[in-house]
C-alpha cells in the first residue's frame, strides 16, 4: 500500500517527524509532497525560512521517505493521488474532513499532531530572541 501526505516542512522539528513515521508506517512506501515557495506564499502571505529544495532535501533524506515530489496547489490533491497511484491519504488533524472529497480514490487518514510543537510557534520565538 502507497500512502501519501503532504506538508511545509519547513523549520523541521520532531513533529514532522513523528507524523511522516506514523504515515510510513500505514504502508509499504511514502510519498511527501512539498508544499512550493510559492503556494506557501498564498496559504501563509509569508515565504518558508527554508526554500523549497533544501526542505525537500531534508524530508527525501530521512529513512521512512520513499519519495518527494513538489506540492504546487492544494486544488490539486486528487491529481497527485492519482499520479503516485496512493492508496491512503494521510494528513494532520487540523486538516480533519478538509479532504474526504478524496475518499471516493482512497483511503483519507486524518492523524493527530505532535502536542506543544508548531513551526508557526517556533518561528516567533527564534525571531523574538534575535531582535
Amino acid at each position: 500500500m502507497r500512502v501519501i501526505t503532504f506538508g511545509t516542512y519547513d523549520v523541521f522539528h520532531l513533529g514532522h517527524l513523528r507524523l511522516l513515521e506514523r504515515a510510513a508506517a500505514l504502508g509499504d512506501s511514502l510519498v511527501v509532497g512539498v508544499s512550493s515557495d510559492q503556494l506557501n506564499y498564498t496559504k501563509k502571505q509569508r515565504y518558508p525560512v527554508y526554500d523549497q529544495a533544501s526542505r525537500m532535501a531534508i524530508v527525501a533524506a530521512l529513512r521512512c521517505v520513499n519519495d518527494v515530489f513538489l506540492e504546487e496547489s492544494l486544488e490539486r490533491k486528487r491529481e497527485y493521488i492519482l499520479a503516485y497511484e496512493a492508496d491512503i491519504l494521510v494528513m494532520g488533524d487540523d486538516w480533519a474532513g478538509r479532504f474526504d472529497f478524496c475518499s471516493d480514490i482512497c483511503r483519507v487518514v486524518y492523524l493527530p499532531r505532535t502536542p506543544s510543537i508548531s513551526t508557526t510557534q517556533l518561528i516567533e520565538v527564534i525571531r523574538g530572541v534575535e531582535e
